[in-house]
């Protein structure tokens, strides 16, 4: 995955192409922006990619490289997606999205009856958004912080935050701008080619374990608690569209088995596979609905039906 990344990079820098042959290769790093996003950069910031915490840092911090960063994920995803999945302003994945009601205690906006339109091309900017989400994330989490859901951003980290912007700035802008005869133009549409492929499968990905028929939206009580145990809320919450295509399951991480990564994030998404017969009988066993969808198309149609419901109700 960082090969699909790194080496369509290298070959541009060659400046031995054509422009049309480059902005191929941006079209390849796009993929290799995803797949290191979901199949390296996922697994190891949950710790999940190898038994050493060393590994597991190092090839978290590919991140970096994709313009992101590793600390602000961590607490995102980890800690409050991953514990208040699909609840209401705490889970950034479904609150507080441009021109997008993911939620239903969103207030609903006319725009948003055409949102089954427009949002797949919103989607496509998920990861240029890194570049200015990461600073905003800093206030968010000292207000957070207040109620004790995380931990004041840590001035060392801010000091990292921009150095590492920085970084990304002079890797994927500067080096290029530099070495090759493209000019800024050609560069920024090959910029926004890459990031646009990127955007489009990992925001769809995504949206289709949380966004889709039959994963509920829980409310707080009025103090604040959600009455289901965590396990359960998860999988009240995920769902599943793994079907028989194993390639794309490899190439998304195994994020096609939302349910079991959410239960085990710990656990490495090479063996999903065949944790899921075995979360699906427990599930029935108690009685417990076990969300999945068939396969990709399946998957995609519910979440579409999703964004119209959303939108008009």
């Amino acid at each position: 995955m960082l090969s699909l990344y790194l080496v369509p990079y290298v070959l541009i820098l060659s400046n031995q192409f054509s422009m049309l042959a480059m902005a191929g290769l941006a079209f390849v790093m796009g993929l290799g922006v995803a797949g290191v996003g979901m199949s390296v950069m996922h697994d190891a910031i949950h710790g999940s990619l190898a038994t050493s915490n060393l590994l597991n840092k190092v090839f978290g911090s590919s991140i970096y490289l994709l313009g992101g960063n590793a600390y602000n994920w961590e607490v995102q995803h980890n800690r409050l997606h991953h514990t208040y999945t699909n609840i209401h302003e705490v889970d950034e994945d479904i609150t507080g999205k441009f021109l997008l009601r993911l939620s239903f205690q969103e207030k609903q906006r006319y725009i948003h009856r055409f949102q089954h339109i427009y949002a797949f091309f919103l989607y496509s900017l998920m990861t240029l958004s890194f570049l200015w989400k990461d600073f905003k994330e800093i206030s968010l989490f000292n207000e957070m912080s207040k109620s004790g859901m995380t931990k004041p951003f840590p001035k060392n980290e801010l000091i990292k935050l921009v150095l590492t912007k920085l970084a990304y700035v002079v890797f994927i802008c500067i080096i290029p701008l530099a070495l090759t005869s493209v000019t800024f133009g050609q560069w920024l549409i090959g910029f926004m080619i890459m990031h646009a492929t990127a955007g489009m499968i990992l925001s769809t990905v995504f949206q289709m374990a949380h966004v889709v028929e039959g994963a509920e939206q829980p409310e707080p009580d009025q103090t604040g608690c959600i009455e289901t145990a965590w396990a359960v809320h998860q999988l009240q919450t995920t769902s599943n569209f793994a079907g028989k295509n194993r390639i794309l399951s490899w190439f998304i991480g195994g994020l096609d088995y939302q349910i079991e990564h959410h239960l085990f994030p710990t656990i490495s998404h090479v063996h999903y596979h065949a944790l899921s017969p075995i979360v699906k009988a427990t599930a029935l066993e108690f009685g417990l609905v076990y969300n999945a969808k068939s396969n990709f198309r399946n998957a995609l149609g519910s979440h579409v039906r999703m964004l119209k419901n959303m939108g008009t109700r």
